[in-house]
């Protein structure tokens, strides 16, 4: 039911295109003819049906309640068509015609959206990918872009950390920039939204995700935009890929529908964290002190009448990791109510969700309504909104190795450690806090509350001619809270508290003039032209307080110190854009569009770019050459087009900055904060693509392959400056990065009978990134592990490689680059990179009679990581006993002869304390994202009960991983804060393996 009316939904909108489609009237003289347009299925009148006599340009369409009215001749045969349906030709034999027009769901399938409207697919010449949210159904993602992942080729997603409402990683072919933003533009409902963390907390490296305050549950359909010609309509901000997010809307004359769906489920840790036991530590330990030439009579661990802390064998094991983890819950509430009369339609759905974290104390919360409303002003008019309003908290933790991390508080405290004192107090470790001081007293959160609108006006002036104006919202308020109390390190001695409140607002209106015009059966027009002006406000306003008289008083205004500071910043965008389309015969394609962007950011000279694009697409399989092929379908596909970036730059890179709050012997002052750069302009992305789309076995196999190359100039650099100066670095254009890859997108209908399907979609892509010009190198993260540099790729991890472990010393060998005898700096090289050498994902779905079956895989393959566990514990003592190991440390040399590549045990050397490729390891999996059973129950018995559909589902996520990973999970990053960085792993949380039961059901 559910996917009728989507396809429903979609022929609402495209026999309103078609309303766009037609020429001016002319009217003739004759017998007024009146007839009504009805879905021949549903019985539902069809708006924007096209109404024209044979053989000449007389025509209409029909209005709202599926009627017409159209002077012709008794016997004269009218020609009745609309988007997705089959066409039919009746002759006029009274003053009244009834109508009814058969679905043709093939002509639905080769409808895309595309930027600012829909095309036909046979005249796409861009690389745009369809998802439909009816496959995602059943994985429990707070966020769509999480949905996504293995469902697009050339659009690489993987979650930072498996905490919920977490950061999303998400790449459309490959980074384009350094400083600047590498994440799409998102769109939904014609507003252009953020997706920008505004949390301005220090988690270790992990941040939150803005989409996470949208419903999947209100989504209609997705489409990914990823080639010039598709995106350079969006100019300055598509040069990362575009996704077009389109929410569910009711239908006119069809009665009101209440869909209700939830869903309930429980995660846990696929595995968890393993150390030493607290006899092999003391074992460890005594090791070291000996291999660094102490007093075999003085070991740390020796019996305690000699003052020592008890031998080996009578250390107790305190096991800390499992406290941590835990079965956390999932339940996903959402109840919507759609219909629509004879002169407007509505959507009002609320949602309810809550996801607890596998690792306390984490957890989202999300509350969410949706209001979409079409109103029908007259056969020319249309007036509407799209609304969306969410309330979301996050309870929150840090990851890494700060005092304040929940998991390496329980990983790196040495196990031979009690967690409680004697006394019944928390007991205190020199660095870390004690886990479950944290676990209880943690009081770290995060609110957001969010409203996306857009309220628009429609008007036909003429048949074919249609003017659009539109008015958007995002508004956007984060609250970071924070008390720390006097149970943990960083409360002492009194208490503290923070709040950050932040606010960030982009306002938009919006006009478009478009033109679609069919001249006889062979031509067909479409001009577009635009205009957009934005505006973006971004606030803060903090506050701290200090010494609190007890820990339960927790507001600021209970502290004794307290302190505030607010900052505002805003940008401004003004773009004219315009796109044109001719296609001939349906066969011959060609479309292009420019758009040009100015910003506040830039300085005058520079504020204007012009992005334009071309592309054509050929049907091959059309021609009369190609007749006896075997194929149903061979379509090229060429285009080329420029696109631009500013994002993640400051609103006034290029302008010199004074800053003011300097004091001088108590008088107010200013001083200088940012250097000046006039020069300043866009990044700017070349991309082109070449295309072919085959189907053969009456249309029972589908491929579409893509070969891109993308190359991005002038990239926004933050580059240091002479100290002398007073600066330490201005924004410059300086830098290139390139991108090339294929993507290959293979479905097949395995079997396609009565009472059972099997469908199955494969999609691969690989990308090849590299750094062609860059004027230094930048490192990143501590020690540098991450260099980009000129030649190279981003994510490259910049080690000293370990050779081999000498066997008859223990100690480690690295390879000496520049053959001088020291190991030094100089010697550090590239060894390794996070990126993959290919990615995709493997879907399979079956019926049988009313049960579904699908299966959903991804995968990457050649991509490294950074294993810093290990790092940090097979530290081989370094750490003074203060972190304990990992059981990989048990491999260590000991002896002459042994063959290991783990060092002996030693406080000094380079044993130990380099950063060595010896931590770097495969990264490639293959995990089996979902599987979802589901059982829809029989109309008869749901007749009864007045129930139009039930479905019933079970489903699991991340149910089996193949890798050789030695870590918890091959999908994570430490440092989702940082773009550079990725494939760093540190104390991160696992993906959870889900389990999930659910239901749908529409009245």
């Amino acid at each position: 039911m559910q996917n009728h009316n989507t396809n429903r939904f979609v022929r609402v909108l495209l026999s309103l295109g078609l309303v766009l489609a037609t020429g001016i009237a002319a009217l003739a003289q004759g017998t007024l003819t009146r007839g009504v347009v009805k879905d021949a299925k549903t019985g539902e009148p069809l708006i924007g049906a096209r109404v024209q006599l044979k053989g000449s340009d007389k025509g209409t369409v029909t209005g709202v309640d599926g009627s017409f009215s159209l002077p012709v001749e008794q016997g004269q045969t009218l020609v009745i068509s609309s988007l997705g349906y089959t066409l039919r030709e009746v002759k006029v034999a009274g003053e009244t015609v009834q109508v009814s027009l058969q679905e043709n769901t093939k002509a639905l399938s080769e409808v895309v959206v595309v930027g600012y409207g829909t095309q036909s697919q046979k005249a796409v010449s861009s690389a745009v990918t369809s998802v439909n949210p009816e496959e995602l159904k059943g994985i429990p993602a707070p966020s769509p872009d999480q949905l996504l992942q293995g469902k697009a080729s050339g659009v690489q997603i993987a979650a930072a950390s498996g905490t919920p409402g977490g950061g999303i990683f998400v790449r459309i072919r490959g980074n384009t920039s350094i400083n600047a933003s590498n994440e799409p533009l998102y769109v939904v409902d014609g507003v252009f939204i953020n997706n920008q963390s505004l949390s301005g907390l220090s988690l270790g490296g992990q941040t939150t995700n803005p989409l996470a305050d949208l419903n999947p549950a209100d989504i209609e359909s997705i489409e990914i935009l990823k080639d010039a010609n598709a995106t350079a309509i969006y100019g300055a901000r598509g040069a990362n890929g575009v996704v077009l997010i389109t929410t569910k809307r009711g239908k006119t004359n069809a009665g009101t529908k209440i869909n209700f769906q939830s869903y309930a489920g429980i995660a846990k840790a696929p595995k968890i964290y393993e150390t030493v036991n607290a006899q092999q530590e003391a074992e460890l330990i005594n090791e070291t002190f000996l291999n660094d030439g102490g007093n075999p009579a003085l070991v740390p661990f020796r019996p305690r009448s000699e003052g020592g802390l008890g031998t080996p064998q009578e250390q107790t094991t305190y096991s800390r990791i499992p406290d941590v983890f835990r079965t956390a819950r999932t339940q996903s509430y959402d109840l919507s109510a759609s219909g629509g009369g004879a002169s407007n339609r509505f959507f009002l759905g609320g949602g309810y969700f809550k996801q607890e974290g596998i690792v306390k104390p984490a957890a989202f919360e999300r509350f969410s309504g949706r209001f979409n409303y079409d109103h029908l002003v007259n056969k020319r008019l249309t007036i509407g909104t799209s609304t969306t309003v969410s309330y979301s908290q996050r309870n929150q933790s840090r990851n890494d190795d700060s005092a304040q991390g929940v998991i390496n508080s329980a990983l790196y405290v040495p196990t031979y450690l009690p967690v409680i004192n004697e006394d019944g107090s928390y007991a205190r470790h020199s660095i870390f806090d004690n886990h479950l001081a944290l676990i209880d007293n943690l009081n770290i959160k995060g609110e957001s509350s969010r409203l996306i609108s857009n309220l628009y006006g429609e008007y036909e002036v003429l048949d074919g001619l249609t003017f659009k104006s539109s008015w958007s919202l995002d508004y956007n308020n984060y609250s970071d809270k924070v008390y720390n109390n006097t149970q943990i390190s960083v409360g002492l001695p009194a208490g503290n508290a923070s709040r950050v409140d932040t606010r960030l607002v982009t306002l938009l209106n919006e006009q478009l003039l478009t033109y679609n015009k069919r001249f006889g059966s062979d031509h067909f027009l479409n001009v577009l032209l635009g205009n957009t002006v934005q505006q973006t406000r971004y606030n803060t306003l903090s506050l701290t307080g200090r010494n609190f008289p007890s820990d339960d008083f927790q507001e600021i205004a209970s502290s004794s110190l307290q302190t505030g500071s607010t900052n505002s910043s805003q940008n401004g965008l003004v773009s004219f854009f315009s796109r044109a389309g001719y296609t001939y015969k349906d066969r011959y394609s060609v479309d292009g569009s420019v758009r040009a962007d100015a910003s506040s950011r830039f300085g005058a000279a520079n504020r204007w770019g012009v992005f334009p694009s071309l592309g054509a697409s050929w049907i091959v399989s059309e021609e009369a050459f190609a007749q006896d092929l075997p194929f149903d379908l061979i379509k090229l596909r060429a285009n080329i087009g420029l696109t631009g970036n500013q994002n993640g730059i400051n609103d006034f890179a290029s302008l010199g900055l004074w800053r003011a709050g300097r004091n001088y012997d108590g008088l107010p002052g200013i001083s200088h904060q940012q250097l000046a750069n006039p020069d300043l302009k866009w990044e700017t992305t070349r991309q082109w693509n070449v295309g072919l789309d085959l189907a053969l076995l009456q249309n029972r196999l589908k491929l579409e392959a893509n070969y891109y190359n993308k190359y991005t100039r002038d990239l926004l650099l933050e580059v240091p400056v002479a100290a002398k100066t007073g600066f330490s670095s201005v924004f410059e254009n300086l830098g290139e990065i390139s991108n090339k890859g294929v993507e290959l997108n293979i479905s097949s209908t395995n079997i396609a009978q009565d009472d059972f399907t099997w469908t199955t979609s494969l999609n691969i892509a690989r990308n090849v990134n590299r750094i062609e010009k860059l004027p230094i190198p930048i490192n990143q993260h501590s020690r540098d592990w991450i260099r980009m540099e000129e030649g190279g790729q981003v994510y490259a991890f910049w080690v000293y490689r370990q050779l081999y472990v000498d066997p008859q010393t223990g100690d480690a060998v690295y390879d000496d680059v520049d053959q001088n005898g020291v190991i030094n700096v100089a010697d550090r090289q590239i060894a390794g990179n996070a990126a993959p050498d290919f990615f995709g994902g493997l879907n399979n779905q079956l019926n049988y009679k009313r049960f579904d079956l699908g299966a959903l895989f991804y995968f990457e393959y050649g991509n490294d990581i950074l294993n810093l566990n290990r790092f940090f514990m097979e530290h081989g003592g370094t750490r003074n006993g203060s972190i304990t190991f990992l059981p990989g440390q048990l491999d260590r040399w000991q002896q002459p002869g042994d063959v290991t590549d783990v060092p002996r045990l030693t406080r000094v050397g380079n044993n130990y304390n380099l950063p060595s490729s010896r931590f770097i390891e495969d990264g490639s999996f293959l995990r089996l994202r979902s599987v979802t059973l589901g059982y829809t129950v029989p109309a008869e018995v749901l007749n009864r009960y007045k129930i139009a559909n039930l479905r019933l589902y079970v489903s699991g996520t991340n149910l089996w991983t193949l890798t050789n990973y030695s870590g918890l999970d091959p999908e994570v990053n430490v440092a989702g804060n940082n773009q550079n960085v990725r494939g760093i792993d540190h104390a991160v949380v696992p993906q959870p393996r889900a389990f999930q039961a659910g239901i749908n059901v529409t009245f």
